[in-house]
């Protein structure tokens, strides 16, 4: 697969990894942050530090991300490492999320065998757990400013969150089914908001 160009904006040079190697130990850093809340540290290192995104692209990235199988991050940094160097530029990204993160699994998992049924250890498991909770909810906080630019509008993206809320954490729903639904009428909105956008000659975005 051909690389394809980053997002155009013409106000500034857009921030971009600056080689393979950059790619790969920005998200080996990013990997090793991750323990249990990797949403928030995703968030600020592509977002707020390294700029290669903006918080509107984040979101739109992050919601592809989602629905395509296997873990979020790991499709996003496939996503941005072909985006920016092609298929090379996705296996390194891949390679650096995977690589450290799975050393030090291993490790632990060998170490915690010993000690898994004890109370204190379930106790710290328990405890994470919330902390990790807490970094999500955070960033989904965050990134509700992205909202206003979204050519949905504010209303109907509200909409269908508190849909998706009820269908699944509610009613309990199964996720491919939301998917399919809501997901599908949220497609079908924005293609036709987008084209009334388009056919007034403004940004697309």
């Amino acid at each position: 697969m051909p690389p394809a160009s980053p997002p155009a904006d013409s106000s500034a040079v857009r921030a971009r990894p600056q080689s393979i190697a950059d790619l790969f130990w920005s998200f080996s850093m990013l990997a090793l942050q991750g323990f249990g809340g990797v949403l928030a540290v995703v968030q600020r290192e592509l977002v707020e530090k390294k700029k290669w995104l903006t918080l509107e692209e984040f979101v739109e990235d992050w919601a592809v991300a989602q629905i395509l199988p296997g873990p979020n991050v790991v499709n996003l940094s496939l996503m941005i490492g072909d985006r920016y160097f092609g298929m090379r530029g996705a296996l390194a990204a891949l390679a650096g999320m995977l690589a450290f993160p799975l050393l030090i699994a291993v490790a632990m998992a060998a170490l915690f065998a010993g000690v898994a049924d004890t109370p204190q250890a379930q106790g710290a498991l328990r405890g994470m757990g919330a902390v990790a909770a807490a970094l999500v909810t955070a960033t989904g906080l965050k990134l509700i400013g992205a909202l206003k630019k979204n050519p949905m509008g504010t209303p109907v993206c509200w909409a269908l969150a508190a849909i998706t809320f009820v269908a699944i954490g509610i009613l309990r729903l199964p996720l491919v089914w939301v998917l399919l639904s809501a997901g599908g009428v949220a497609s079908l909105w924005a293609y036709r908001q987008l084209g009334k956008t388009r056919a007034l000659g403004g940004d697309a975005r």
